[in-house]
Parts: C-alpha cells; structure tokens; sequence
C-alpha cells in the first residue's frame, strides 16, 4: 500500500498516521509532509524504525528550499517516481 503523507507532521496526527503503516508499505512524502524527512528530526526517525520504503518528492523539497536537509535513507523522487510507485500499489491512503 502507498501511504502518501501531504501535512508537515506539527499539523497532523502523525501518531495515528504511523499506527496504520504497515511493514512492507511504502511512504511518499510530499508537500508539507516533506518536513518529516529532515535530518534529526523525531518523525523521520520513527518512519526510519519501520520496515517500509521512504520516498520524498523532490519538487517539494526543492520548492521549500530542504534538498540538502533530507536524510540520505530516503529516496528522492520526481513526478515520474510518483507515477511509478502509484502503478506499482494498487491501494493508496492520503494522509
């Protein structure tokens, strides 16, 4: 399943979000999500403890100026990598 995480984690119930991620699934953060994926940040190291995939959308990060903040275990990826991963789970929640 693609879990797909659009809220920056101050403006959301992550807790809850990460209770219903299971292992396997895959996470793509994009928009405000992205602010998860930074480096040292309480969120990303919880997304990190979970047996999943963590992908963040690049156009997001570039947009808000964090390429260079975003830890090195997850995947960046363009629209096309989107696309990818949308064909790739035939179930999605959005978060």
């Amino acid at each position: 399943m693609l879990h797909t995480i659009s809220r920056s984690p101050s403006y959301c119930d992550f807790p809850a979000i990460l209770r219903l991620i299971s292992a396997g699934d895959d996470v793509l953060l994009l928009e405000d999500g992205v602010l998860s994926g930074m480096q040292g940040s309480d969120t990303l190291q919880e997304l990190l403890s979970m047996k999943i995939t963590l992908y963040i959308l690049r156009e997001d990060l570039i947009a808000r100026g964090l390429l260079i903040y975003i830890s090195s275990r997850a995947r960046v990826v363009n629209y096309d990598g989107f696309i990818q991963l949308r064909i790739k789970n035939l179930q999605q929640i959005a978060w």
